[in-house]
C-alpha cells in the first residue's frame, strides 16, 4: 500500500469496522463528507473477506486497507464452520486465539506504518457526525488532542469496570511502567486522536520491554484495550509529550439499551455538550439507522 505525503499537522480519520456495521459505516462517511470541512483521508479497516463490500465506498479520499497488507504474516484468520455467518477467529504460535474486536484494535496500532498523516482521528463506525467539525481544532502549537478522563476517588469506573482494571494493569505492563493505582485514568472513548509518530515508538518501546513483535505482547492477554496502551505510553513514558488532555468526549454516545425512537434520538441530540460534534449509537441497539441518515440530511 502506497504512503500518502502530507503537510505538518495533517490528520486522517481512521475506521476499523465489519460487514455487519457495512451500512452505518456508510452513514459515518457520508456525515464527514457533509460535515468535515477540510478534505481529509478517511482509512476504513477491514478483515480480507469484507475488503470487496466496502470497496463500493472507497473514493479519492476514502481507503479501504485490506488488514493482510498492514498485519504480519504470521498473524492468521479462520472461520471454523462452513457457514459464512460463523465468526472468525484469529490466531497464530504467539497469541492468544483472538475475535474481531480484538483484532479492529490491533489494525488501529498497525495503520501507523503504512501512512504518513501526523495526527489520527479514530472514529468508530457506529458514530456520525452532526455539527460542522475540523480536524484542525485537534492541535494547540504542535501538540494533538488526547481524550483522557481523570477518574477521582469519588468516580465511578467506567462502564467496562473490572475490564478496565485489567486493561490498565496490560498497558503499564507492556509499557515498562509500575504496578497502576485505582480508580486509574481513562483513555478509551469512540471519537480519540493519537499522533502517528507517538505510535511507531510505542510499538518500539512495547517490544524492548518484552522482546516480543509489539502484536504478540499485546495478545499475549486476551483481555487489552489499546486506547489504554497508548495513554500509558503517552503519559506513563512520554510525560504527555506531544498531546494536550481534553477530558470531555467529542462524541455524544448511546452504549446500550433498547432501540432509539424518533423521540429517543432528538432526546441524545438535546443532551449534547457544546464541543460535541458527533453521535454514537452503537450497533447492538438495533436502532433504525434510517432515523440515523435523517440527522445527516437535517
Amino acid at each position: 500500500m502506497k504512503s500518502h505525503a502530507v503537510d505538518q499537522n495533517k490528520t486522517a480519520i481512521i475506521t476499523p469496522s465489519y460487514n455487519r456495521d457495512f451500512q452505518r459505516c456508510q452513514l459515518l462517511c457520508d456525515s464527514i463528507d457533509r460535515f468535515v470541512s477540510e478534505p481529509v483521508d478517511h482509512y476504513i479497516l477491514v478483515d480480507d473477506h469484507d475488503y470487496r463490500l466496502f470497496a463500493s465506498l472507497a473514493g479519492s479520499k476514502r481507503h479501504i486497507i485490506n488488514e493482510n497488507d498492514i498485519l504480519p504474516t504470521w498473524f492468521k484468520s479462520v472461520r471454523p464452520g462452513l457457514s459464512e455467518n460463523t465468526r472468525k477467529i484469529w490466531y497464530s504460535t504467539r497469541t492468544w486465539p483472538l475475535r474481531g474486536w480484538h483484532v479492529q484494535q490491533l489494525r488501529r496500532i498497525a495503520i501507523a506504518g503504512h501512512i504518513s498523516h501526523d495526527g489520527l482521528l479514530y472514529c468508530d463506525s457506529d458514530m456520525l457526525f452532526i455539527k460542522p467539525f475540523s480536524t484542525r481544532s485537534l492541535w494547540r502549537d504542535g501538540a494533538l488532542r488526547l481524550y483522557r478522563k481523570d477518574c477521582g476517588i469519588h468516580d465511578a469506573l467506567p462502564a467496562s469496570g473490572r475490564l478496565h482494571k485489567a486493561w490498565t494493569r496490560h498497558a503499564a505492563w507492556l509499557n515498562g511502567l509500575d504496578e497502576p493505582t485505582f480508580p486509574a485514568e481513562d483513555y478509551i472513548n469512540n471519537m480519540v486522536s493519537w499522533r502517528r509518530d507517538h505510535v511507531l515508538s510505542l510499538c518500539r518501546n512495547v517490544e524492548a520491554q518484552t522482546s516480543k513483535h509489539w502484536l504478540a505482547a499485546i495478545a499475549s492477554k486476551r483481555s487489552f484495550s489499546e486506547c489504554q496502551i497508548y495513554g500509558a505510553y503517552v503519559d506513563g513514558v512520554l510525560g504527555g509529550s506531544g498531546h494536550w488532555h481534553g477530558e470531555g468526549a467529542l462524541c455524544q454516545t448511546y452504549w446500550n439499551g433498547q432501540a432509539l425512537s424518533k423521540d429517543s434520538v432528538t432526546t441524545l441530540i438535546e443532551s449534547m455538550e457544546a464541543d460535541q460534534v458527533a453521535i454514537g449509537v452503537q450497533s447492538f441497539t438495533g436502532t433504525d439507522t434510517q432515523l440515523l441518515r435523517n440527522l445527516i440530511a437535517a
